[in-house]
């Protein structure tokens, strides 16, 4: 699976963004897909996660509430919508693919898209 992360940019704090991560390659749709961020000098996190199957969702604490994730197999897509942002949720953000099951230990991951940066000005 090939992973192509695109979406990031430069956002006020409370506005929105919407990230993609477009897949190529093996078979999406049986891969359950996550999303993780990595800020400067500081260890790469979990942030959000959809099972390949009925669309499970997971999140970390930090966005429940304000981020949401969705798939869609038809184009080989998933999602992250970001709304309500914060400075602290700066980060270069990479999508990740899993064969099956979810996952929020980034070791977990077998495929990486490139990341994309996501800068919120206060």
């Amino acid at each position: 699976v090939q992973l192509q992360a695109s979406g990031g940019g430069l956002v006020q704090a409370g506005g929105s963004l919407r990230l993609s991560c477009a897949a190529s390659g093996r078979t999406f749709s049986n891969h359950a897909m996550g999303w993780f961020r990595q800020a400067p000098g500081k260890e790469r996190e979990f942030v959000a996660a959809i099972s390949w199957s009925f669309n499970r969702t997971y999140f970390a604490d930090s966005v429940k509430g304000r981020f949401t994730i969705s798939r869609d197999n038809a184009k080989n897509t998933v999602y992250l919508q970001m709304n309500s942002l914060k400075p602290e949720d700066t980060a270069v953000y990479y999508c990740a693919a899993r064969a099956v099951m979810y996952s929020s230990r980034w070791p977990d991951y077998n495929y990486w898209g490139q990341g994309t940066l996501v800068t919120v000005s206060s």
